[in-house]
């Protein structure tokens, strides 16, 4: 047998493997998700248990080859969410709310972030930059569990009045696009260990506005072919996707010289096409949505697989109290971002509820620092992040599905 017919072997066994370990993920998944329905609990909690049973620390049934691709999938599903989010951002409720998501999207993350970080250094013994990286990654709210049930009572008409839904969904997704900013800038300081500078800080706001620019150009272009040619709603999604991929790889390209927020190029794209052809939009967020579906069941188990369980025990009680009092403090900080608004006190509330999910991002970037360093501190960033994952994505979710019904007024 030639070396060539060597490889094609090799190659058809990987491909198989994988193709097995996504038909494993399917079949369980949809069970998982029936039973965590029955229970009313989110279904990405059945998926990270999959995943931490199929892993490689328990009964080692995920194929390496697929759970080498994770963090390729974890793009693409937040390439999805962030997508789907710039879809439902319209241009004259933006105007109406910009002011205050622009402060929730800032200010409350910002204070989870230290006030995580310093439970870190002093109760985990973590370094200020594993401290930092471990806030950051906290501090994103989860799109899988705002974005669906903010469009749900969109539709409802509930808070409408006061644009309330629109108002949490645009800051929630500004709050995701500047913690990956922030975050793909101190990866760099983690794996160097080296102290933030002056120059570092300054690239956030250089990179949202490459960012913002990029997106608005490549909306454009994308609206003018889909006028010329009129492709199909599945083409143009496909067409979406693709861009959005080779903006990852050029903010990859040139990090070194221009800061360049891709993801917010994308959810540009989202915004920009709803503004200006809504009917494009609605026909492409309903093909995204579809493809959540597997996108979410992948990501979710591919996070799950990673978790080392003897870490996520042995960080459990600090991992509470980190994630904990990190939530306090971002709850005072949103309650005071809301000071002077025409909000009741139960919308207020109501708002501060909606920022205590967090599943998608953590679930996207927690692992990143583990593939790049195998310390221990990264272990315990990834084992506490997925910790976040399972105690506040269910409680939040069910708490703003309770709250929404009874504290929101119905337009």
């Amino acid at each position: 047998m030639t070396s060539a017919d060597n490889n094609a072997e090799v190659f058809f066994i990987t491909q198989n493997s994988m193709l097995n370990s996504i038909a494993e993920i399917i079949i369980t998944g949809m069970i998982a998700s029936w039973l965590c329905r029955l229970i009313r609990i989110p279904d990405l909690i059945g998926f990270l248990l999959i995943g931490l049973l199929f892993g490689p620390y328990v009964l080692k049934i995920l194929d390496p080859s697929f759970t080498a691709l994770s963090g390729e999938l974890r793009s693409a599903a937040l390439i999805v969410i962030l997508l789907r989010a710039g879809f439902e951002l319209r241009k004259d409720t933006l105007k109406k709310v910009g002011r205050q998501a622009l402060l929730l999207a800032i200010f409350p993350p910002l204070f989870e972030t230290f006030a995580a970080a310093a439970l870190c250094v002093y109760y985990a013994g973590l370094s200020w930059n594993e401290g930092l990286m471990l806030g950051i990654i906290l501090s994103a709210v989860s799109p899988a569990a705002v974005v669906p049930l903010m469009i749900r009572f969109r539709n409802e008409k509930r808070g409408t009045d006061k644009d309330i839904p629109t108002m949490v969904l645009a800051a929630s997704s500004l709050n995701n696009i500047l913690v990956l900013v922030v975050f793909s800038i101190l990866v760099v300081f983690l794996v160097s260990d080296d102290p933030m500078t002056a120059t570092a800080i300054a690239s956030i706001p250089i990179s949202m506005l490459t960012g913002i620019a990029a997106g608005i150009i490549s909306g454009f272009l994308l609206i003018k072919i889909f006028d010329r040619f009129n492709p199909r709603a599945t083409r143009r999604v496909l067409l979406i996707m693709a861009v959005a991929v080779i903006f990852l790889r050029i903010e990859k390209e040139i990090e070194p010289w221009v800061p360049f927020a891709a993801l917010l190029a994308v959810m540009t794209i989202g915004y920009l096409i709803l503004n200006k052809r809504e009917k494009y939009a609605h026909e492409i967020s309903q093909k995204l949505a579809k493809i959540w579906i597997l996108a979410e069941m992948i990501l979710f188990v591919l996070v799950g697989a990673e978790v080392n369980p003897e870490i996520a025990i042995k960080i459990g009680l600090t991992g509470l109290v980190i994630i904990g009092g990190g939530l306090l403090v971002r709850s005072a900080a949103t309650w005071l971002c809301l000071t002077g608004t025409n909000l009741t006190r139960r919308e207020k509330g109501f708002v501060v509820i909606s920022y205590i999910p967090k599943a998608t991002v953590q679930a996207a970037i927690g692992a990143v620092p583990l593939a790049l360093t195998h310390s221990a501190g990264a272990e315990i960033i990834l084992a506490v992040a997925v910790l976040s994952i399972v105690v506040t994505a269910p409680l939040g979710a069910i708490a703003i599905e309770i709250t929404g019904k009874k504290w929101l007024k119905k337009a």
